[in-house]
């Protein structure tokens, strides 16, 4: 099979594999259809041996890992558009989630998300965003590693306590700024973020797996949480969007893509986006068709996606709009001049008219010449159409070829144990003459030669006569934190008993 059937009107509209890394834009308003059509395309691009990443916002994409069933409604899809040959079929499907509940737990570095998209994902402003890359900077030249948070937070406190130094080496750094990217990081973990920064992070290669039969793995990210912090999620997803980017050969044209990536809600991406980071976006779009990936945009409105990145997408699949107010009416008529024209269909009037299941589909034929714009019925896909149950999707889990990869963390040294352990190594001799003892739980290291900085890392750990250090007042917070949380506890185990609480 060399295409992927999308509907069938007066004529059939088919996406062409090798044209498949033109990358492409699936657009309409709420409930009607577009998820459907991702799925289709997910699982065709999967039989095809071509592997797929996709985010399910909403919890009904998980239907590409069960067989579907052939409703009355179904069969009579089939027999209004000839296909006979329709059979219930399930995807290989890989569950991941950001908070390892609903998959395998996604997980990067602080070091490989790097300092600007980091800044994104914390809400940073131009000038913390700048201080972030200072900290980064400082890190890179003492060979810091910085993994999870800990590290990152590790090394605020420590340029916090030596500014002076810091900001005649690399730059004026205030306090107010680090205190506010500490603050961001708070906010971050307490939602969870501090789960995605870590190791082990993700493999690249196990996003192009296939199966012993030569199907692609569909790779399906939970997102029914993470789409609640908006820059986090398009954060995340640019994140891995710009790792493929980087480390992927030139391959040229290929008969069909390495890799299929969707991008859901893709107006998160673009919404008070940087200059630089939106140049940046367009710069991957265009060129990562060169490394045999395709990019998928999923928006409700074609204008939600800018006009640079927009005339990239050459297979486009526009389902219905709804023309309410004057701004929806123009999104119309900007999404009827994105499609090459036909003379049999007024473009703007059949976007308003169309039912659900129906789509105006346009695609990169021969010699990457565009199909003028068809209006067709949607093939229904071989999945499931719907969410699965927890049972479904914890057998898919269990059946992973990679989960013992991922499901178990790791925390190697880095940053935040190099610091104590130089602090260590440096620290002067207490009064029975022997070395300070390292923070708890960490074993006391070998002696080394200490560095320049060894001094300063000393005091900010340990602190000196006139003030504590960041082990002993880490060690108050744990104390107090281990309180509150006691408290907390026996609280609500109270109020439960006298409320009646929870049936066993």
């Amino acid at each position: 099979m060399t295409s992927i059937l999308l509907g069938k009107g007066d004529q059939e509209a088919a996406l062409l594999l090798r044209y498949g890394n033109r990358h492409g834009l699936i657009a309409g308003a709420t409930g009607t259809g577009k998820s459907v059509t991702l799925m289709l395309l997910a699982e065709n691009f999967s039989r095809q041996g071509v592997p797929v990443f996709l985010a399910d916002v909403k919890g009904d994409l998980a239907g590409l890992a069960a067989a579907g069933h052939a409703s009355e409604k179904l069969q009579a899809r089939l027999d209004t558009m000839g296909i006979g040959d329709w059979r219930a079929e399930q995807s290989p499907v890989v569950f991941w989630d950001m908070f390892g509940e609903l998959g395998h737990p996604l997980r990067t570095t602080i070091t490989e998300m790097g300092p600007t998209l980091l800044a994104r994902a914390l809400e940073l402003n131009d000038t913390q965003a700048g201080v972030l890359e200072i900290v980064f900077k400082l890190a890179d030249d003492n060979g810091w590693l910085l993994l999870d948070l800990d590290d990152l937070r590790a090394l605020l406190g420590f340029v916090a306590d030596n500014l002076k130094e810091v900001s005649t080496t690399y730059g004026l750094v205030s306090s107010p700024s680090l205190a506010a990217i500490q603050r961001a990081l708070l906010r971050i973990e307490n939602e969870g973020g501090k789960l995605f920064f870590g190791e082990p992070a993700l493999d690249l290669n196990d996003l192009f797996r296939q199966t012993m039969e030569g199907k692609g793995l569909v790779h399906i990210l939970a997102a029914d949480k993470l789409i609640l912090r908006p820059r986090l999620y398009s954060s995340l997803l640019l994140w891995l969007l710009s790792e493929l980017f980087e480390n992927l050969p030139e391959v040229g044209d290929l008969d069909k893509p390495k890799l299929v990536f969707f991008f859901d809600e893709a107006h998160l991406l673009f919404d008070d986006c940087p200059p630089a980071l939106r140049q940046r976006v367009e710069q991957v779009v265009r060129l990562i068709r060169s490394k045999g990936v395709g990019v998928y945009f999923c928006s409700q409105n074609p204008d939600d996606v800018p006009d640079e990145v927009l005339g990239q997408l050459g297979n486009r699949v526009q389902h219905a709009l709804r023309a309410f107010t004057p701004r929806d009416q123009k999104a119309v008529r900007a999404a009827a001049e994105t499609f090459p024209p036909n003379p049999a269909i007024n473009v703007a009037e059949a976007i308003t008219q169309l039912g659900v299941g129906e789509a105006l589909v346009s695609t990169l034929q021969d010699k990457g010449i565009p199909l003028p714009v068809q209006r067709v019925l949607i093939a229904p896909p071989h999945c499931r159409m719907g969410a699965i149950t927890p049972e479904e999707r914890q057998q898919q889990r269990q059946r992973s070829p990679i989960g013992g990869r991922y499901d178990m963390a790791i925390n190697r040294e880095s940053a935040y144990e190099i610091l104590a352990k130089r602090a260590v190594e440096t620290a002067p001799a207490n009064t029975a003459g022997t070395p300070a003892p390292a923070p708890a739980g960490k074993a006391a290291p070998a002696q080394e030669s200490s560095s320049p900085w060894g001094k300063k890392i000393n005091e900010w750990l340990f602190g000196t006569s006139r003030r504590q250090g960041a082990v002993e007042a880490m060690a108050k917070s744990t104390m107090r934190t281990m309180g509150n949380q006691l408290g907390k506890q026996l609280l609500r185990g109270v109020l439960g008993g006298l409320s009646g609480g929870r049936k066993r």
